[in-house]
């Protein structure tokens, strides 16, 4: 059976879109992946590469009166949420298609994402938790459920459950909690009670990112990536990793997550390095297509250099200004643990 995904980005995520579309074709034998291009530039490019099984669609095809009567009211990131649940009632109806699972421009798959689409099972919807690790846990202002990687079929029980997402979505999409809500994801907090047919994915594999990362080990045989769960000796296999919070700065300078988040050196060797790597070779690609495509997101200065003694007396200075008891030192090796910025040629 085909699967069919589709995503949304513009230019500055054009790289992550493209190592989107390869880790599928490395890893799913059969699939087309609709491409919502938000913007000319994004639109342009795709359409001139013609990749296999990738379909480009621009917003004048795709935008209806709806979006566009909320669009001006929105920042770019809630337009971008408002229309993730559009994105795929557009593919079902304008394609034709029995099934389709919207996915998150930076997530890269590592293993058939067929896996996750089976257990489903009659099921019509398919929504993957966040699993946060304890200590990020986000689920009261960001919702339990993680909107990276939903699949919905084209049937009763399905469309039910995506025409009401949309409704719901064109009413009140916004980057704020607010009365239980909070941009398009909250909202699928009590589907599996409200509606008929909804499954929680359970595959380990599915839905890994930088907020439950903690809760596994990892190691490599025969070059396949196997993960085991901390808590109960579980063993799984890799499907996806959620890229969420990686930027690109001047200088080629990386950051590869938020710094709240523990990364293992374990983690970033199997996982980040390669994808930094695969992003600033698509860079070049387009670069060669289109200079003026900021393909990376590059987004000015940043906060701080990669690991360097100068680095270390910034955050010792900047936390004895936060308190006088920092001045043994005492939090600066947990700054330091959590320090995520690169430069991209280290990779």
């Amino acid at each position: 059976m085909t699967l069919n995904f589709c995503t949304l980005f513009n230019s500055a995520y054009l790289t992550r879109g493209l190592v989107l579309y390869h880790s599928l074709k490395s890893n799913c034998p059969d699939f087309n992946l609709y491409v919502f291009a938000f913007d000319e530039k994004t639109y342009d490019f795709l359409k001139k590469k013609n990749y296999p099984n990738l379909i480009p669609v621009s917003l004048k095809e795709f935008e209806d009166s709806e979006l566009l009567r909320v669009k001006s009211g929105r920042t770019a990131g809630e337009y971008c949420w408002t229309c993730t649940s559009s994105t795929i009632l557009f593919c079902l109806n304008t394609f034709d298609l029995q099934n389709c699972t919207y996915v998150d421009a930076d997530l890269c798959f590592y293993s058939n994402p067929a896996i996750l689409i089976d257990e489903m099972g009659d099921s019509s919807v398919l929504i993957t938790e966040h699993r946060y690790s304890p200590q990020y846990d986000q689920s009261i202002t960001s919702g339990k459920y993680c909107v990276q990687f939903v699949c919905f079929k084209n049937n009763t029980e399905g469309l039910k459950v995506l025409n009401w997402w949309r409704n719901a979505c064109i009413d009140w999409c916004y980057a704020r909690v607010e009365d239980g809500k909070f941009g398009d994801q909250k909202y699928l907090d009590d589907w599996t009670t409200r509606f008929k047919g909804v499954h929680e994915l359970q595959n380990l594999g599915g839905g890994l990112a930088p907020w439950n990362i903690q809760q596994y080990e990892f190691n490599t045989e025969n070059n396949k990536v196997e993960g085991v769960e901390r808590s109960g000796g579980k063993k799984f296999e890799p499907v996806f990793f959620h890229f969420h919070s990686l930027k690109f700065f001047e200088k080629e300078i990386v950051l590869l997550s938020d710094s709240k988040y523990d990364l293992s050196k374990n983690v970033k060797d199997l996982f980040y390095k390669k994808y930094v790597k695969e992003l600033c070779e698509q860079q070049e690609i387009v670069r060669k297509a289109d200079p003026s495509i900021n393909a990376n997101g590059v987004s000015g200065p940043a906060a701080y250099l990669p690991m360097s003694f100068s680095t270390i007396l910034k955050y010792y200075f900047e936390n004895i200004r936060s308190s006088k008891k920092n001045i043994f030192g005492r939090n600066l090796s947990n700054r330091m643990k959590h320090h995520h910025y690169y430069y991209t040629r280290s990779f």
